[in-house]
């Protein structure tokens, strides 16, 4: 193995002073370690967390408006010294050996970005964030893949020439936090580099989330576009939650629905509805099994319910965006 590159950890925020108490501190202490620099990029704040970032020791850059996640990570990367840009959120704490392994992971000239996963331990303990979490967090474990077709930025690194030469993030077609990360990972897969997932790189989500904050990420700020970006992108390789086994998961999702709906109305016995749940458990057992191991067999059985109507909605807007875009062509 040769020289590592040299890192630069990105650090975007607008109003987090509460997660960036948090998160900042495990940055600040890599540097001059595992870290050249650590970047933290105010967008207009107003809680006093460009102030804190200094105060920590952060190199501080104003984003010169609102520009969001994308076009403050944009700008940092024109100012970065490091050869790989390390991006964080800030409502993301990573784990001490984060830096040293993202440097290793950078062994392949080959390779030009890597990503991980948040962990298994969300500390808000809503049922909601609980499930949104570890459901991450058993996406980026399960199909993990040292050839990886998408990025993800919350926990993320690129190496800055190859993310320069691809412009970046695409703030016009995504000027709003949506999938402006995934589509740069098909860009620079389309551009020869490799592209890896390590598992081993985690980190821990502080986001507290809410049932409607979770509908509207998960269906218009993701599905949505991922979709209508398959769909314009044949190359676009399914990855991730959209791979074959997902799709037939889903598949299951809607039939368990119509099963259930047909008790309720007095179609069909209710034993059927029940062989149903024991059919969803046993389609979905590693996850089930992560639930359970991380909040006991009740939140498990929930959740692998409640999952159910994440494939509803997913599975409608893949199919309401596949017929605009027959429609459209």
């Amino acid at each position: 193995m040769g020289e590592l590159p040299s890192l630069s950890a990105v650090m975007p925020v607008y109003n987090g002073l509460g997660y960036l108490e948090r998160s900042l501190p495990p940055l600040m202490a890599r540097v001059g370690i595992d870290l050249l620099e650590v970047i933290v990029v105010d967008d207009s704040s107003t809680d006093g967390s460009a102030a804190f970032a200094e105060a920590q020791g952060a190199r501080v850059l104003p984003s010169g408006g609102r520009l969001g996640p994308g076009g403050a990570r944009n700008g940092a990367a024109q100012e970065a010294r490091g050869d790989v840009l390390l991006f964080v959120d800030a409502d993301v704490v990573i784990h001490p050996d984060v830096p040293r392994r993202m440097r290793e992971a950078f062994d392949d000239p080959a390779r030009v970005a890597v990503f991980g996963s948040y962990d298994d331990r969300p500390p808000d303990p809503g049922f909601v964030s609980q499930y949104t979490n570890l459901r991450h967090h058993f996406t980026h474990h399960q199909n993990a893949s040292d050839d990886a077709t998408t990025f993800w930025a919350g926990c993320g690194a690129v190496r800055r020439d190859a993310f320069l030469a691809a412009g970046g993030f695409d703030l016009e077609r995504f000027p709003r936090p949506s999938i402006e990360d995934i589509e740069l990972g098909y860009r620079l897969r389309a551009a020869g580099g490799h592209i890896r997932l390590d598992p081993s790189i985690q980190a821990t989500h502080l986001k507290r989330w809410r049932l409607r904050e979770l509908l509207e990420t998960d269906i218009f700020r993701r599905a949505i576009p991922w979709a209508r970006l398959l769909l314009s992108q044949p190359e676009a390789t399914a990855d991730l939650n959209v791979t074959a086994g997902e799709r037939g998961r889903a598949v299951l999702a809607g039939v368990f629905s119509l099963i259930l709906l047909a008790a309720v109305v007095g179609l069909v016995p209710l034993w059927l509805p029940a062989l149903g749940v024991v059919a969803v458990v046993a389609a979905n057992r590693p996850l089930f099994e992560l639930f359970r191991r991380r909040r006991g067999l009740g939140f498990a059985l929930a959740a692998i319910l409640f999952h159910q109507l994440y494939f509803l909605y997913a599975t409608a807007t893949f199919v309401g965006c596949s017929l605009e875009h027959r429609l459209g062509s």
